[in-house]
């Protein structure tokens, strides 16, 4: 099939090359196996495997920590890829890659040495922990507390909706501490990440006393990658294991983590449209009714037209929010922005390939059947829809306040 679509200009020989090899290995490695591994909610072990090999878990790491020092652009076009193929692949790297660029924009010289050169080899693999049960973005309200005892700090609390969670070498947890702070003090600056180092598996942590992870959350779509709830009870972790050093830093930590996540969140967007319109476009020319190919009829040519112009808008903004992230500036708004909208056009792509599927996309035996049940996750996952909006319209405000 030919490739029109979510071209990216200016790309170096090396990025290309990336991107090149990568989507080699999707159309060998993943692609095949992607809905019978989804279908059992299976691990897809020699899938990670594969992309350790290719690099793929330092991609965004520098150099002297033995990563490829890649831009977010290069990395977000290669989530793009990988979620084409399987958007669950994409989450297990996407989790790992926010903890290891938290480390290196805000970690200590200690924590980069030690975490670093293992993230990039792959042999240490990262899972960070926002979200509790009774809350979902609303990260002020967080509960789970961290007290100060000698040179350690003792957690206490429950975690909720942690891609990588069992899987996972190295966990981020946002634990709230108020250490000196006043009563009044606002609620993002008594929070602060803990890296805690554990075993991968279920249940009691053979490595962290007191640390359990209870078992997978069963989910509609988004299987094979793992997610978990974290129950912390009297969970003793170091000092020197507070990323940064210093407490009252993590809320910023976070959310600079999860700027660069939410232009991933936007590239598996763009991932997975630009599979369903691939299914789409294809299946059209194969189905005849009427004595002619569906594709034929203009019922069916507005759909692929519509579903062409919302896969090319989405990857555009996403790359745009990558470029300026690369050069240095804020991206917020435009992460934000690329995010809302590539997650609402994947679920109007993938619907609309549905239908173009007609009976057969509700056959489990047809992949469409499978992207139907991932595409949701994006309306949810690194901020819901509608926290996308809130964000955007504060900064729109921001930026065009007028005066007096």
């Amino acid at each position: 099939m030919g490739e029109r679509l979510a071209q990216t200009e200016d790309l170096t020989e090396v990025q290309r090359e990336i991107l090149a090899t990568v989507r080699a290995f999707v159309d060998r490695e993943v692609l095949p196996v992607a809905t019978e591994l989804e279908h059992r909610d299976e691990y897809p072990t020699a899938i990670v495997e594969g992309l350790t090999e290719l690099g793929v878990f330092g991609l965004m790491i520098p150099e002297e920590y033995g990563g490829l020092g890649e831009s977010l652009l290069t990395y977000a076009l290669t989530v793009e890829e990988l979620s084409r193929g399987w958007m669950s692949v994409s989450g297990i790297v996407n989790t790992h890659f926010i903890v290891a660029y938290m480390l290196q924009q805000h970690g200590t010289q200690e924590q980069k040495d030690y975490f670093l050169p293992r993230m990039a080899a792959g042999e240490v693999r990262g899972a960070f922990s926002m979200s509790e049960p009774g809350l979902g973005s609303d990260v002020s309200a967080i509960r789970t507390k961290a007290v100060r005892e000698g040179d350690s700090y003792v957690l206490n609390g429950q975690k909720m909706w942690l891609t990588n969670g069992g899987t996972s070498h190295l966990v981020a947890v946002l634990c709230r501490t108020d250490e000196g702070l006043p009563d009044d003090a606002p609620a993002h600056r008594s929070m602060t990440t803990f890296l805690i180092e554990k075993e991968p598996g279920f249940g009691p942590n053979p490595k962290v006393s007191g640390l359990t992870v209870p078992g997978k959350i069963e989910k509609m779509g988004y299987k094979g990658v793992d997610t978990t709830e974290l129950v912390l009870q009297d969970v003793r972790v170091p000092a020197d294991r507070v990323l940064g050093g210093s407490t009252g830093r993590g809320f910023y930590q976070m959310m600079d983590g999860v700027e660069v996540g939410r232009v991933n969140v936007a590239a598996r967007g763009c991932g997975v449209a630009r599979r369903a319109f691939e299914l789409g476009i294809s299946y059209a020319q194969q189905r005849h009714t009427f004595g002619r190919p569906i594709a034929e009829h203009q019922a069916i040519q507005f759909k692929l037209a519509e579903m062409g112009v919302k896969v090319e808008a989405a990857h555009r903004m996403m790359v745009g929010a990558a470029r300026k992230k690369d050069s240095g500036q804020r991206n917020d708004l435009e992460a934000g922005m690329a995010k809302y909208l590539a997650a609402e056009y994947c679920k109007e792509v993938v619907e609309d390939a549905f239908r173009i599927h007609g009976g057969y996309g509700f056959s489990k035996e047809y992949e469409i059947e499978r992207l139907y049940r991932e595409a949701p996750m994006l309306l949810i996952g690194e901020g819901t829809a509608e926290i996308q909006k809130m964000i955007i319209g504060r900064r729109l405000l921001e930026e065009y306040r007028i005066e007096g």
